[in-house]
């Protein structure tokens, strides 16, 4: 099966083929830290790190690139307001980013800071003035839209739809109100660097321009992002690199969809952001990942205390299947195949490809794991179950899920030695007739969220 992505520079599927056989260049817009992220922001992050680790799933080595926007309007206003310097107020935002992220079960990504490339910038915005792509007026530098013919190819705007000056004050320094900053002049106590152009900082779209080529390359095979950076940020970068290099910046380019908040759009003026890590305070980052996934990453995605209790219990009913079956494994015995088991494994498993193979299908890719949890839950009211096809059910979940990560985390699985200790102390307790004992532990055992179940097999317990 051949993996097609959705781009939004053709509008349409296209079959993936990299840039170079075997791997893959990826660069994915990260926050701006100057606040908590916010669930919004939680949706490109779980996206785009689900589409990382598919493309490691089918053979890929993927070099992933997520960029901290470090120094800013926003950073600037915060700054301002609260009399801490603009670094200070980076650094504990970058360190929330990195909590809330690791909390969403992402790992293993390249964060470049805009404040740690400032040479870099400097350098692009300095070949583009020299081909007079760019200009400076004031201490400013700005980038000349009608000397890129393009300049629309990913919002898939003209000129006449882009005229700024219709709702906003144009400056009258531009030649174009098209014209966007590449370099802003230092207002009086700002944050500055020292340029050709005198001191000041980037704008924002040069930053990933500049970040994406140092740590990928001139041209990169996939550039992420919400559906809101398609304009003018996203379009903006493919302007800027391919103005300088003339070659494209991406050869594909991805835009998840929208996330509404109980059918709201999320706003401050609403006051119904919801934050990352006051979520992750109520539940499982496997959970969160669950209610994304749910829908296809470029539909627009309604997220609500229903959605999360629905995901939730997803959660729950493909861990209590997990959790069977390696509960029948510990007496499992070597026995034959088991031929409905295999077809109904491997079907799960052509199902789970063929859907994420069509431009990341993650609703119906989680549709397939279900599917998986339903014919492992047929086989364990079998009376004798065999080592081999219990062993085939977990490598089929681990394959599926070392995509979707929605599983419960390793620390909230069964197996946890403490717990099967009180469970055998408790047994011994009830056999001795010491009933005191024996509801002592019982009520620790609830108190950790342990549900006791007898089975046919035997007592087992499974987490809340």
């Amino acid at each position: 099966m051949t993996l097609k992505i959705f781009n939004s520079l053709s509008r349409s599927k296209e079959e993936f083929k990299s840039i170079e056989p075997g791997k893959v260049t990826m660069y994915v817009c990260g926050p701006t830290v100057y606040d908590y992220i916010h669930i919004g922001n939680a949706r490109p992050v779980i996206v785009f790190d689900t589409v990382r680790r598919y493309l490691q799933t089918i053979g890929y080595e993927v070099r992933y690139v997520t960029n901290l926007t470090d120094v800013d309007d926003k950073l600037i206003r915060k700054s301002e307001n609260t009399g801490e310097p603009v670094p200070v107020i980076a650094d504990k935002y970058v360190a929330a980013f990195l909590e809330d992220s690791a909390g969403l079960g992402v790992k293993d990504t390249i964060h470049p800071r805009v404040t740690e490339n400032m040479d870099e910038i400097i350098a692009f915005i300095a070949g583009l003035v020299e081909k007079g792509i760019a200009y400076e007026k004031g201490g400013d530098v700005f980038f000349r839209t009608r000397q890129f013919p393009k300049y629309g190819q990913i919002s898939h705007k003209n000129f006449d739809e882009l005229q700024y000056g219709i709702r906003i004050e144009v400056d009258e320094r531009k030649e174009s109100p098209q014209d966007f900053v590449l370099w802003k002049a230092a207002k009086p106590g700002e944050i500055k660097w020292s340029s050709p152009w005198g001191e000041g900082r980037p704008g924002w779209h040069i930053e990933c321009s500049a970040m994406a080529e140092k740590y990928l390359g001139i041209t990169i095979d996939i550039h992420g992002g919400g559906q809101d950076l398609e304009f003018p940020h996203h379009e903006c970068e493919a302007a800027q690199s391919e103005a300088l290099h003339g070659h494209p910046l991406a050869n594909y380019w991805m835009h998840n969809g929208y996330l509404n908040i109980n059918n709201e759009k999320m706003s401050k003026s609403l006051g119904n952001g919801l934050r990352v890590k006051d979520i992750l305070t109520r539940t499982s980052g496997a959970a969160v990942r669950f209610a994304i996934l749910s829908a296809h990453y470029r539909n627009p995605l309604n997220y609500s205390d229903e959605v999360l209790h629905q995901a939730e219990a997803g959660v729950e009913r493909l861990g209590n299947s997990v959790a069977n079956v390696r509960h029948r494994l510990s007496a499992a015995i070597p026995g034959e195949k088991n031929e409905d088991l295999a077809t109904a494994v491997e079907a799960a498993l052509a199902l789970f490809s063929e859907r994420m193979n069509d431009d990341f299908n993650t609703a119906d890719a989680i549709t397939a794991m279900f599917e998986l949890a339903a014919a492992a839950n047929r086989y364990l009211q079998e009376e004798r179950t065999s080592k081999g096809m219990l062993e085939l059910i977990l490598d089929a979940f681990e394959q599926m899920d070392g995509v979707l990560g929605i599983l419960p985390a390793a620390e909230e699985e069964l197996g946890d030695a403490e717990i099967d200790k009180l469970i055998e102390e408790r047994t011994a307790a009830r056999k001795a007739k010491e009933w005191a004992r024996a509801d002592e532990i019982r009520d620790i055992l609830t108190e950790k969220g342990i549900i006791l179940e007898d089975t046919p097999q035997g007592l087992r317990w499974r987490r809340k």
